[in-house]
């Protein structure tokens, strides 16, 4: 019996999250486990990824052959590089957390910009822009 370990859909048309199991290759994605090891959310921000790390390699070390989604999981977790032997990845990076926009806008207008009444550049009114035609146009012309 061929054991695989994958991904197993659930959650709302639009807002999926997986479980990583283990499974005999001929069962359905959504089928019958024989054992679930992880979790991974894509949709959240960071995406969550947890993976039980002993079972992950007993199973890696018994046979088990990951799909291609949980095998890019579990080089991100590093178990599968403790499996083949190599050098654990860099640690995974959590994003910093967002800065206030308020706070950032407060502290803006503290430094003493305080916002003007009038406009920078004062309009034209529409009786000088005729005007100014009207003399352009009444330019001689020169001929050569």
């Amino acid at each position: 019996m061929a054991v695989k370990i994958k991904l197993k859909r659930l959650g709302k048309i639009r807002s999926p999250h997986y479980r990583i199991i283990v499974a005999d290759s001929r069962t359905r994605r959504d089928g019958r486990a024989i054992e679930e090891i992880g979790l991974y959310h894509p949709v959240q921000n960071p995406s969550r990824i947890e993976v039980d790390s002993d079972r992950a390699r007993y199973w890696l070390s018994v046979g088990a052959q990951p799909t291609e989604p949980v095998l890019a999981i579990l080089k991100l977790t590093g178990d599968w590089q403790a499996h083949k032997g190599l050098p654990a990845p860099a640690p995974l990076l959590q994003p910093e957390p967002k800065a206030d926009k308020r706070a950032l806008f407060e502290a803006l207008t503290k430094d003493g910009d305080e916002p003007k009444g009038e406009a920078i550049t004062p309009k034209a009114k529409k009786a000088d822009k005729k005007a100014d035609e009207a003399e352009s146009s009444a330019a001689p012309e020169s001929t050569v």
